[in-house]
C-alpha cells in the first residue's frame, strides 16, 4: 500500500491511502489520524489501511484526485531521523573533496549522523538558501520508516522492524560542513530540513525489486531540468538497510517511525569513480561527486553548486515506467528572513 500525508492545518498532517498510480487517494483518518498514529498501532492499522488500499485500488473507495502539492513528506516531523552513509565510493570521494584521509574502518562500521527531524520540508516545498557560498546540495537517497525494538538488535532482527520505504533529498550545505566537521562534533548548521516524495509505500509493493535489505531499482535525478543521475542503488551498496538499523539500535533502543536513511546513492564505473549520464555512465546523487571527479581529472571542480532559480527533481520508477513515490520536486529560492 502507498500512504501519504496531506495539509490539513496539522503539523502532522492527514493520513491517507494512495492509489498505485498515484491518481486517488482515500481519507484514512478513521483507521488513524496520521501516520506516526498508525506506526504507533501497526499491528492494527495495517491489515485495515490494506483493506482500504484494495478498494482504492479496485475503484470502490470512496476517493479524491490525489495532488502532490497538497501532500506534506510522510512524515512530517519524526521523533528520530538518521542518516546512514551506506554507498562508502561516495564517502570516499566527499573526503577526499575536503582533503580528508578515510580510515580503513569506514568500509566495515557505516557511518551515521543524526539529522534535526522537527520539520522536514514537503516534496515540492522551495529550499530556502540564506547565501550562495554556502554550497547547496542535493543528495538522493532512500530511507526506511522501522516500528520498534530493544537496544541491541541484530541485523536480521532489524530488517523484521522495516515498515514502509521513501526516497528522499538529503540537503546539504558543502560550504559549511569542513568547519563544523573539524570542530569535532558533526553536522547540524550545515543539515537543513531535508524533503521526502510524497508518498511512503510498504516493502511489497517493490515486489522482487526489494529484497528484504536492499532496493534493486535506480534513483533518477535531474537537476535544472536535466538528467544528472540514474544510480542503481543496490549497486555499490557496502552496509544494506538491516545493519543500517542495527548500527542505528546497537546503543538504543529502536522506535516507531524512526527514519534511516542510505546515503548518497552512488555507483562506480569499471572500477574508478562514476561518470556523467551523457557519458554513457551512471551519473550522480549530489553534486559534490560530479565535482571531485573533476577536480581529479581537470585540477579543479566546474558544475557549480544550486542558487536561486535551481531545480531538482528526484524520482524512482519501477520496471513499467511507474512512479512508485511520486516526485521530490524543489526549487531553491532566497532566504530573506
Amino acid at each position: 500500500m502507498k500512504l501519504a500525508s496531506l495539509r490539513n492545518g496539522h503539523p502532522d498532517g492527514q493520513l491517507v491511502v494512495v492509489s498505485r498510480d498515484l491518481s486517488r487517494y482515500a481519507d484514512a483518518s478513521d483507521i488513524a489520524p496520521t501516520l506516526q498514529a498508525a506506526l504507533d498501532d501497526w499491528d492494527r492499522c495495517k491489515p485495515a489501511l490494506e483493506a482500504l488500499s484494495d478498494l482504492v485500488n479496485d475503484g470502490t473507495a470512496d476517493t479524491s484526485a490525489f495532488d502532490p502539492a497538497q501532500a506534506l513528506s510522510p512524515l512530517p516531523r519524526s521523533f528520530q531521523w538518521a542518516d546512514g552513509s551506506a554507498y562508502v565510493n561516495h564517502v570516499e570521494l566527499v573526503r577526499k573533496a575536503r582533503n580528508a584521509e578515510m580510515p580503513d574502518t569506514f568500509w566495515t562500521d557505516p557511518l551515521m549522523y543524526q539529522g534535526g527531524s522537527d520539520a522536514f520540508l514537503a516534496p515540492t516545498e522551495d529550499i530556502p538558501l540564506g547565501d550562495d557560498k554556502w554550497g547547496c546540495d542535493f543528495e538522493g537517497e532512500v530511507a526506511v520508516i522501522t516500528g520498534s525494538g530493544p537496544q541491541g538488535l541484530s541485523p536480521d532482527e532489524a530488517a523484521k522492524q522495516i515498515r514502509l520505504l521513501m526516497i528522499v533529498n538529503d540537503v546539504s550545505l558543502r560550504g559549511l560542513i569542513p568547519g563544523e566537521l573539524a570542530k569535532g562534533f558533526g553536522f547540524f548548521q550545515s543539515k537543513p530540513p531535508t524533503a521526502f516524495a510524497p508518498v511512503a509505500v510498504t516493502p511489497d509493493e517493490l515486489g522482487d525489486a526489494w529484497d528484504g535489505r536492499k532496493v534493486h531499482l535506480p534513483l533518477v535525478s535531474y537537476l535544472k531540468g536535466k538528467k544528472f543521475g540514474e544510480p542503481d542503488c543496490e549497486v555499490d551498496m557496502t552496509f544494506d538497510f538491516a545493519q543500517l538499523v542495527a548500527h542505528l539500535a546497537k546503543t538504543r533502543p529502536l522506535t516507531n517511525g524512526t527514519i534511516v536513511g542510505s546515503g548518497t546513492i552512488s555507483n562506480k564505473m569499471d572500477d574508478g569513480p562514476g561518470k556523467p549520464v551523457s557519458e554513457g555512465g551512471k551519473g550522480y546523487s549530489c553534486i559534490a561527486e560530479i565535482r571531485m571527479i573533476e577536480t581529479i581529472y581537470d585540477g579543479a571542480p566546474k558544475t557549480p553548486f544550486m542558487t536561486p532559480g535551481d531545480t531538482i527533481r528526484i524520482e524512482m520508477f519501477d520496471k513499467g515506467g511507474q512512479s512508485i513515490f511520486g516526485a521530490i520536486d524543489q526549487k531553491v529560492v532566497r532566504y530573506t528572513g
